[in-house]
């Protein structure tokens, strides 16, 4: 009777009245233990389970083999893997080796402490392997970030005829969403269905975040929207896939959604929708996230400001991210890097260098991560002996070089017009050159016109990528450049037979916290007619500055007056004069551009932001450019 009441006990205070009849016992035997410490259990109260368990071994009292699980499941929740080590003795000790159901609880122990090899011990020893011990085996792998061999276990479990229980199809959902498999995904989707398990809560976020993950975002949603109260680990799934997917604007909309509901979020919300702020580009945005982070338990996360640093300097102000950088205590190589790359990436590589020397002074060890990001900023800013030195010293550090440094470093002597040396580099590579290397050349050939090295470039690449656009649309610019219309016309041929279109370009310009997008000759925009006229009068005063439109890459067939409107139609130039006419004077015009800025707008754009009076800042496909005065930051070195 006094072994039900405790057995019975639903909140806080029933578990003191529990306590109390347990402590008046005079010698409680292995029953009464065991109702006490599951009590404790069941209310998440797992150090006192385990103090309880102590307890009960100086009290000479045997466990049984309902007492080892309860206990195993508490070391597992404190991950203390040492005490789990010796109630493992004590399971051998007290004759339960054998018995399926200790196992199983040691089992998942291990797993949960990432101990996965001694787990898979223990799982192999069991004679008689339940579903329970299948389950626990598959989703300790899941769990540390092995899904092949998970996937391997389970498919050695359906040739054992066992039938999969609903948490083992959430392992297995798991694993296939880790190595995006949506096909095989989808098959254990369908046997969800076939089990009537597919209004299962959890099985209902594995299949969110699966189909999130592997970019199917519309079907995601369908479950998503299936939950009457969607939990954080849902919302996280969503907006995850929404961010790493392309779909950003949508990932923010879900974000506020998620705030206004007032859920909860953590780091892995913060860290996503972090992420959709860098792709959207807006400051305003940026700034709105990190005031909700202020404000929240994560203001001093490691990840989450690390997070706040690349977003900052994805949106344009790279010195905000300096400020997040500064009052971080804890500061990490990814912390660090996260700085480095966000000086690359607005060719402040001096800036870069400098915060490099800073990280070895204080005992800072870099990472691959490090040098790309000096290595871009080097290159970015034309200083060749440095980023050759960085370089060379790679394998100071312990870092092997990856395709993404030699791509660096050919860029860097192709930029700085040594073709030959970045022929020589590559040719002289200890790896296979990939499609980064020989495009980082084709590049380089098209901005110094050599169309021997350009064409040769361009071989290895319809080789290794057959049906990327942009090596054709390279390799068309080049013999533009050289004004070798004909051969301009066959790369366009061989692109039709391809059936490959070029990229359409489209800038994005953030006004008083709103995006808006324009495209080449765009007229859809409500205030197109003021924009126009904005064009024409931009364009008469670049005229009368003595500005002279640069014409290479423009189709040779079109007439002096045709060129002329091409080049001043481009998306950028219509985003600049919709800014002008928006914003006050003196506003930064802040504008993304999905591709590389032509030559013709860049140079017009030096010219504009000095007769406008205004900063605009640029981020193209490849790097930030802040036009000011005149000039721009990347002193024409792109």
């Amino acid at each position: 009777m006094v072994t039900k009441l405790v057995n019975a006990c639903s909140n806080i205070g029933d578990i003191c009245y529990a306590r109390k009849i347990f402590e008046e016992f005079f010698e409680p035997d292995v029953f009464l233990w065991n109702a006490i410490v599951r009590c404790y259990s069941r209310h998440g109260l797992f150090a006192a389970t385990l103090a309880m368990y102590s307890r009960m071994q100086r009290a000479w009292v045997s466990p049984d083999s309902f007492t080892f699980p309860i206990v195993l499941k508490a070391c597992s929740a404190l991950a203390a893997l040492e005490m789990g080590k010796r109630v493992h003795g004590q399971v051998f000790r007290h004759g339960f080796g054998s018995d399926v159901f200790v196992q199983n609880g040691l089992v998942a122990f291990y797993a949960k402490c990432s101990q996965i090899r001694h787990a898979r011990i223990v799982f192999n020893g069991l004679c008689d392997k339940t579903i329970v011990s299948w389950t626990a085996i598959i989703s300790g792998y899941t769990q540390n970030g092995h899904p092949i061999e998970a996937l391997r276990i389970f498919s050695q479990m359906r040739k054992m005829n066992v039938k999969p229980d609903w948490i083992a199809l959430v392992s297995i959902l798991r694993a296939y969403t880790d190595i995006e498999d949506l096909e095989q995904g989808k098959s254990v989707h369908g046997c969800v269905i076939k089990m009537g398990l597919d209004l299962e809560p959890d099985l209902l976020i594995s299949l969110t975040a699966m189909y999130a993950k592997c970019g199917q975002v519309a079907v995601a949603r369908s479950f998503f929207d299936m939950m009457k109260v969607p939990n954080v680990i849902l919302w996280n799934a969503m907006i995850s896939g929404y961010a790493k997917n392309g779909y950003a604007e949508e990932a923010v909309d879900l974000f506020h959604d998620m705030v206004s509901k007032n859920i909860k979020a953590d780091a892995v919300t913060l860290s996503s929708s972090i992420l959709a702020c860098a792709q959207l580009g807006s400051l305003k945005l940026a700034r709105g996230m990190e005031d909700y982070v202020s404000r929240s338990e994560y203001r001093d996360d490691v990840f989450v400001s690390t997070a706040l640093i690349d977003m900052y300097a994805k949106c344009g102000s790279v010195d905000s991210a300096r400020v997040v950088f500064d009052r971080m205590l804890d500061k990490d190589v990814v912390v660090w890097s996260a700085m480095i790359v966000g000086y690359g990436l607005h060719g402040r590589a001096q800036e870069a260098i400098d915060l490099f020397h800073a990280m070895k002074q204080v005992g800072v060890c870099p990472n691959d991560v490090t040098f790309i990001g000096l290595l871009t900023a080097c290159n970015h800013s034309g200083l060749v002996e440095d980023g050759w030195q960085l370089f060379h010293c790679m394998r100071d550090s312990g870092i092997e070089p990856r395709h993404q440094h030699y791509a660096c470093v050919v860029d860097l002597l192709g930029r700085a017009g040594c073709l030959g040396q970045a022929f020589r580099f590559i040719m002289n590579m200890p790896i296979e050159p990939g499609i980064s290397i020989w495009g980082a050349l084709l590049s380089a050939s098209k901005i110094h016109r050599h169309v021997a090295l350009g064409e040769y470039a361009a071989e290895r690449l319809f080789f290794l990528d057959p049906y990327n656009t942009g090596h054709y649309v390279q390799l068309s610019n080049l013999y533009a450049a050289a004004r070798m219309w004909d051969q301009v016309a066959k790369v366009r041929v061989l692109m039709r037979e391809k059936g490959l279109n070029k990229d359409l370009g489209h800038s994005l310009i953030e006004v008083n916290g709103k995006l808006e997008a324009f495209r080449f000759g765009d007229k859809s925009h409500p205030r197109s007619k003021e924009i126009f006229e904005e064009l024409e009068q931009l364009e008469r005063r670049l005229k009368d500055a003595g500005f002279v439109p640069h014409r290479e890459s423009v189709l040779h067939d079109l007439n002096e007056e045709e060129t002329e409107e091409t080049l001043c139609n481009h998306s950028e130039r219509i985003a600049i004069a919709y800014g002008l006419i928006s914003t006050a004077p003196g506003t930064t015009l802040r504008i993304n551009k999905n591709l590389r800025a032509c030559v013709n707008c860049h140079a017009a754009t030096k010219l504009i932001s000095k007769l406008v009076k205004r900063e605009i800042v640029v981020r193209d496909a490849n790097r930030f450019h802040h036009f000011k005065d005149g000039s721009c930051s990347c002193g024409d070195y792109w």
